[in-house]
């Protein structure tokens, strides 16, 4: 099967395993919609055909989605490496995992991209990136922690209107995130296609070096 760009995709929608894995049953798509997803990913995405046993949620969050990816006041590699890092710290493999592909598929830095799960220990992000990656952390951890120092920062890397539109896209990447993991929804293999592994994510993340 392939995806994006004619990236083999592995289709992994019958594995017992996987279906055993989910907490809710998957539901019938409609047809446009299931030929629409395999065309774009090359696989239906398992959080779409849970979401469709209640179509009205199912419909609203896609329409959300699809208004999220026409916002560009922000960076597309920032926003991808934020999405990533929640992913990673959230415990969600299915985000962590589309996230990396699309990377691949979108043309961002795939070498950096896959750093992103062991960033903190990593050397290959620019001061900016970090702040970042340390942005879409402290927003995630509960209670949050983000800081004045940090967002004084980003505020005057980004701009009001880039800031803004990162702060929220980190937390629609919380939302997705924590619905799939309560749903049971784990990585279907779409970074399987890329060139380079995805770096697991420490035991023991270090301590931050970022305010």
């Amino acid at each position: 099967m392939r995806g994006p760009g004619g990236v083999f995709m592995p289709n992994r929608q019958s594995s017992k395993e996987d279906t055993v894995a989910l907490r809710v049953p998957k539901a019938e798509l409609p047809p446009k919609l299931r030929e629409d997803m395999i065309k774009q990913l090359g696989a239906v995405p398992e959080p779409v055909e849970v979401a469709y046993n209640n179509p009205k949620v199912a419909r609203s969050s896609q329409e959300f989605s699809a208004g999220v990816a026409t916002w560009d006041a922000a960076d597309a590699t920032l926003k991808t490496f934020a999405h990533m890092a929640v992913a990673a710290l959230a415990g969600c493999s299915w985000c962590l995992d589309v996230n990396y592909f699309l990377a691949q598929s979108h043309d961002l830095d795939v070498a950096k991209a896959s750093q992103v799960p062991r960033w903190r220990e990593s050397a290959v992000f620019t001061p900016l990136e970090r702040d970042v990656l340390a942005y879409a952390e402290a927003m995630t951890s509960t209670p949050t922690s983000v800081t004045d120092e940090l967002a004084a920062r980003l505020l005057e890397q980004l701009g009001p209107a880039a800031l803004v539109e990162l702060t929220v896209i980190i937390g629609f990447a919380n939302m997705a995130a924590r619905v799939n993991t309560a749903h049971g929804i784990t990585s279907q293999g779409y970074s399987d296609a890329c060139d380079i592994p995805l770096a697991q994510r420490p035991a023991k993340p270090g301590v931050p070096s970022v305010a």
